[in-house]
This record gives C-alpha cells, structure tokens and sequence, in this order.
C-alpha cells in the first residue's frame, strides 16, 4: 500500500497529529450520542468533534469513556460560544467544557464563530479569544487551537494580531467548494477540516462524477466523497448513528482516485456560498 493510502492523518501544530476522519455529533444528544460515539470508536474511529452548542459534551465524554479505549487514545475537538470571547473567557469556556466530558485536556478547541461586531458592537471580540485560546496552549491546557466559520476576513484580523492559526473548519463539500477560502489556507499554511462533509441533502452524489468511480471501486458513493476530501489533505467529521454508515465513513484509506476523477468532483462546485454567513449569523 502506498504511504498515500496509509496517512490517516495530517499534523496541524508540531508534534500534534489530527486523524482525517472524524465522527460528527450534532445534532445527536442524550444516549443517542453516547451509543454512536461509544460504537464509532469500536469501529475504529479515533478522533470525536463536539462543542458547547450542540448540548452534547457529556455525552460524548461518556460515549468515549463507555468505550474503553485510554483518553489519550481519542482526539476530542470542542468549540466554545461569543460568550466566552475574552482572555478569561476562553479560560472558563474549557473549564466548562472538559468538565463536561469528563476529561482533563482538550486535543483540539475552536472558536465556533467569530461574531464580528453584531448584533450590537462590542462584540467582535475573536481576535482576544485566539489569542487566549493561543495561551493555553502554550500553557499545555489544550494540545492545540483553531476557529471555525471564520472567512479569509476574519483569518486576517488574527493574522495581523501575530498569531498563527492552526486549523480552520468550515462547511464543505464537491458543490460548496469554497475556492477562494482553500486558497487562502493553502497560501498560510492553515489545515482544513470540512463539516458537513457529504453535504445536507447531498444532490451531487447521484452525479457520475460520485457514481461512476464508486461503481469501479465498488464503494459507496459517500465513501468516494470522503476520500475526495481525504486526498486533498483535509479533515472530514461526518455524523452518523449507523454501524453500516460509520465502518463506510472510516473505511477510505484502501483506495484511491485518480488525478482525473479528483478534478471531475471539484469540478461540482457551484460556486454557493455557505448554508450560514459567519458576518450575520453566530452563537
């Protein structure tokens, strides 16, 4: 197998490593999130996205501790609210949230949203909440930091405030391409990680680009989406409670596509923006 095929995951801060593939939780709650996270780790899963928002960290810390497996063993990623977007904030914020599943550490803390300065100014406080989110790091609270749903705009503002960000989140997928915001991670050296990855709704993967190498291959339509994704060095975190739907997610390491059918997807972007816009929508 080639060392293409092996890498299952991507370094996005020195010494730090994020598995490609994640289990998205939201908008699982309650023992539905702690069953589904508990049998994706069974099933091989090794890095689990939650956050304050989707009301789910206690689940998930006890979906992770019901499996077995050692902590340290998970890559958890957690994403905190505007609330919290000060230097003692952000503090709290991960006070709250390892509380919540249980942990000590985080592997991986996002700011969900930038609120720039809406509903009212005064908000627009995402560059201080980098900067904390950079401190605990350097203090060994969190093994590493990033944002999520911040546009190139926003990428700046932290830039210009001297730091550098890790990893950034968005939504992404072969008709939601986001061209202009990829280039600007790849010109800065910023890891992707896509949400949403298989899209909602998901029209494109009736499309031959998806079906045909899927038939080749003989894997799911899905599973050629992911490794879309996978081959272009990004994070993907599709949700899923199906044994079935988890155990295809993970399993696209075994395969590959080739240069033709990787263009043919990207050529599915419509150029739409994103479902939700980070200037005029955040929690």
């Amino acid at each position: 197998m080639s060392n293409m095929l092996q890498s299952t995951t991507t370094e996005i801060t020195p010494g730090v490593r994020i598995p490609l593939i994640g289990l998205g939780t939201w908008p699982m709650v309650g023992e539905e999130a702690a069953d589904a996270v508990a049998r994706a780790i069974g099933h091989g899963y090794r890095h689990i996205d939650t956050a304050e928002n989707y009301a789910n960290e206690d689940a998930v810390g006890e979906g992770i501790r019901r499996s077995g497996i050692p902590r340290e063993d998970v890559f958890v990623t957690s994403k905190f609210n505007k609330e919290w977007h000060s230097k003692d904030g952000v503090r709290t914020a991960l006070s709250n949230a390892t509380r919540r599943l249980g942990t000590d550490y985080l592997d991986l803390f996002l700011v969900h949203w930038p609120n720039p300065d809406w509903p009212a100014p005064g908000q627009g406080r995402f560059v201080e909440a980098c900067e904390a989110l950079q401190e605990l790091m350097d203090d060994g609270a969190i093994r590493a930091w990033g944002v999520s749903n911040f546009t190139p705009r926003h990428l700046r503002q932290v830039q210009a405030a001297g730091l550098t960000v890790p990893i950034s989140q968005i939504q992404l997928d072969p008709a939601t391409g986001q061209r202009e915001q990829l280039a600007f991670h790849r010109k800065h050296g910023i890891a992707t990680a896509a949400y949403s990855p298989l899209g909602r709704g998901g029209d494109f993967l009736a499309h031959p680009a998806i079906t045909a190498p899927a038939e080749q291959l003989g894997v799911a339509a899905g599973q050629v989406v992911l490794r879309w994704h996978v081959q272009h060095g990004r994070v993907a975190t599709p949700k899923s409670a199906s044994d079935q739907r988890q155990a295809q997610n993970l399993d696209v390491f075994g395969f590959s596509l080739s240069p033709g059918q990787m263009a043919a997807i990207d050529a599915l972007d419509t150029n739409a923006r994103p479902r939700l816009d980070p200037d005029h929508f955040g929690h």
